[in-house]
């Protein structure tokens, strides 16, 4: 599929053409952080790290960088089901890249390792959310490579980024962030992006099982949706893109993100950006931690390695997540008095009516941004009827088949009620939206 573009990316420069770039950016570092910290819908920049060192990470110089490390790697099947293949569902192993590169490009088993018994045929391989600072601890130079400092943001690089590595199909459940915006750099290979806009997260069926801190997921599988049991998602609008070598992909807040390598290797390196959103943020995520450590544990038929990310370490106890949530709090108190700022009342956490999604509200006061160096990630409808594109096509046919996508009531309500049901009412950004607002509404008492 091509991307999803307004300008074709070739016109600065061409995907795999090895141009380097120079010094001369398409945008300064300053304005790069203006449109980064205030774009509310996704958009691809062009010619602003094609000379950083970090775009030449390939596998085979990752090879040479970590030698005999071994990383953990996530290994999925490539079968498609209607549910998501969520990490809990997933095998680990712990590999070098030189076994995985050996595995990817059909080597002898005596060189890809653990990766030889799995199909390349029926399994990907993800080496996901690989902090840069813990990979090269005893060569910190090497961070220097990554300069986010060109995107405006001094002094950050390496030491506050994470590395990607996937074979073809390797992927990211579709899910939102809950801290901050996202830059991501294509290094290898290509991805694609299926984006989807904050309003469309009723739409999404959100749930925090399994659970991590930030990371709030979709019922979804949104490349092969059960429109039974999620009527509401043909409502949702798609954003697709495909992100090429030397790319950089701005995730605005809140913007839900499916990803998916689509090359036979591929690595990214990303970062996110803090907000000042992100104080919020944190105590809606210390009150989710506390609820769902306390509902789960409390269930006799519950086992942690079914609910926990592998991403998190444990489960932490009431009297631990009451703390995080007293840091929280505290800590958005202070950078309000900082700021001047009063905390905010009941009524302030009533959104104003919107006629506009916030993404086509940004599109016309945002145009004078976009150009030949900073691409619009557009919904797929408006591909499919500019570009008609095959792939888009099929699944905007998709979103609209059918008919009314209104669920029905009478089946909702003719299956039992489970624990994780009531559990997702409890726990759904609305419902934690509001209970963090009446806290924070709160005198010091």
């Amino acid at each position: 599929m091509t991307s999803c573009f307004r300008w074709a990316p070739e016109r600065w420069p061409p995907p795999g053409s090895g141009d380097t770039g120079s010094s001369m950016k398409p945008f300064s570092a300053q304005k790069a952080r203006e449109i980064v910290l205030n774009l509310n819908r996704p958009a691809v920049f062009l010619g602003m790290a094609n000379d950083w060192p970090a775009s030449r990470w390939n596998v085979p110089h990752l090879c040479d960088l970590l030698q005999d490390k071994s990383l953990r790697f996530r290994i999925g099947r490539r079968e498609m089901s209607t549910e998501p293949q969520f990490e809990t569902q997933c095998d680990y192993i712990d590999g070098t890249i030189g076994q995985f590169r050996a595995w990817v490009s059909g080597g002898p088993p005596e060189d890809c390792g653990p990766f030889s018994p799995f199909s390349r045929a029926e399994f990907w391989a993800y080496a996901d959310y690989k902090y840069l600072a813990l990979l090269f601890e005893d060569e910190p130079q090497i961070l220097q490579d990554v300069l986010w400092e060109d995107f405006g943001f001094p002094g950050r690089g390496g030491q506050e980024s994470t590395l990607w590595v996937g074979s073809r199909g390797a992927n990211t459940p579709c899910h939102i962030d809950s801290y901050g915006c996202n830059l991501v750099l294509q290094v290898e290979g290509r991805k694609r992006w299926r984006l989807f806009p904050p309003e469309d997260t009723p739409h999404l069926y959100p749930t925090r099982i399994p659970y991590e801190e930030s990371s709030i997921f979709s019922k979804v599988h949104v490349l092969n949706p059960d429109r039974k049991r999620y009527p509401s998602f043909c409502r949702a609008r798609p954003h697709v893109v495909t992100l090429h070598p030397g790319q950089v992909l701005l995730v605005p807040r809140h913007w839900w993100h499916y990803v998916e390598s689509i090359d036979d290797v591929t690595v990214s390196i990303n970062s996110w950006m803090e907000l000042d959103s992100d104080d919020e943020a944190r105590v809606e995520e210390a009150i989710t931690r506390m609820v769902v450590c306390a509902f789960k544990s409390a269930d006799p038929a519950s086992s942690a390695s079914d609910w926990l990310n592998p991403t998190e370490n444990m489960a932490t106890s009431h009297n631990t997540n009451l703390e995080y949530l007293n840091r929280a709090t505290s800590a958005y108190r202070k950078r309000r008095r900082t700021a001047g700022e009063s905390d905010p009342s009941i009524a302030e956490q009533e959104p104003p009516p919107v006629k506009k999604s916030r993404s086509e509200r940004s599109l016309e006061g945002d145009s004078d941004w976009f150009g030949p160096h900073l691409l619009p990630v557009l919904p797929v409808s408006s591909n499919v009827k500019a570009r008609g594109d095959e792939d888009t096509a099929v699944m905007a046919d998709a979103q609209t088949e059918n008919g009314d996508p209104n669920p029905n009531p009478a089946t909702e309500w003719t299956d039992t009620i489970t624990s994780n049901a009531v559990l997702d009412c409890l726990v759904n950004p609305q419902v934690i939206r509001l209970v963090a607002g009446l806290l924070l509404s709160r005198s010091n008492t």
